[in-house]
């Protein structure tokens, strides 16, 4: 029995994989210092910000996966001569170790988010509850409708 008849056996189907997107969309970053990260370039129009380079970002992708197969050093000098950057192994390990730290950072906050709208919507609901007099129920006041409003306009996910 070939692999594709045991597939139909069983009737679970085929997965079909997602064409990868050819066209990745980079965008500008703001500089907050004088180092230029490998991927970026100061922006001919605007010094504050880095243009991006997707021939360095897209190489850069492809070398994370390298990693778990090769070492730093080794990585980093391919991606050196592919992209005719100098990069070092430290300064490589240093943006990887950014990258993770920034995507960590990022999940807590959006985390912190939610339980704190959980939390309001909760707190509205035992207010209603106990029914606060008006001057005292905080759902009423100024500063709820600005946090609120900032939820509304932010993508909480």
């Amino acid at each position: 029995m070939s692999e594709d008849q045991g597939i139909e056996a069983l009737n679970i189907g085929v997965w079909i994989l997602p064409k990868p997107d050819p066209k990745k969309n980079y965008v500008k970053i703001p500089r907050l210092s004088r180092v230029v990260p490998f991927g970026y370039k100061v922006d001919e129009e605007d010094p504050e910000w880095f243009a991006p380079i997707p021939l360095e970002l897209e190489a850069l992708e492809k070398a994370k996966q390298y990693l778990k197969q090769y070492s730093l050093r080794q990585v980093a000098a391919w991606l050196t001569k592919v992209t005719g950057r100098e990069i070092s192994h430290v300064g490589l390990m240093k943006r990887i170790k950014s990258e993770q730290s920034q995507r960590r950072k990022t999940s807590a906050y959006r985390q912190l988010a939610r339980r704190y709208q959980e939390a309001l919507e909760k707190a509205a609901e035992f207010e209603k509850r106990i029914g606060t007099a008006q001057e005292d129920n905080y759902f009423e006041s100024d500063e709820y409708r600005r946090v609120s409003d900032t939820f509304s306009r932010s993508t909480v996910e």
